[in-house]
């Protein structure tokens, strides 16, 4: 059985950073794209940012210039740095991976961002 699991929750001010990994177990034959989305109160789940297996990246326009993206495919890992952060960005955060051809779901790690 494949798992997601998230790690790097917590609360912050407006202006701090926080980094969340996301590591990938069991019988793993390969995993593609990656990815962060988030889902705030009230709101649909949303993409924050993605990766592909060769390194390709996109990110949603309002974390662009703040947010970094990045994984680790010796680890089965990947990462996303946040900085400046905005109250505006407290959500729960989920990873996100295609694990051997299946869209891979993490349990989700909550992020909030005190003014």
């Amino acid at each position: 059985q494949v798992q997601l699991v998230e790690s790097g929750r917590g609360l912050v001010q407006a202006g701090g950073s926080l980094r969340l990994s996301c590591a990938a177990s069991g019988l793993i034959l390969s995993i593609n794209g990656m990815g962060w989305y988030r889902q705030a109160p009230g709101k649909q789940r949303e993409l924050v940012a993605t990766i592909s297996s060769g390194g390709d990246i996109d990110f949603v326009d309002s974390v662009k210039g703040r947010f970094t993206i990045s994984r680790d495919n010796a680890l089965n890992m990947v990462y996303l740095q946040m900085n400046s952060l905005k109250p505006e960005d407290t959500a729960v955060y989920y990873c996100n991976a295609w694990i051997n051809f299946k869209n891979c779901w993490g349990q989700g790690t909550q992020v909030t961002v005190s003014a």
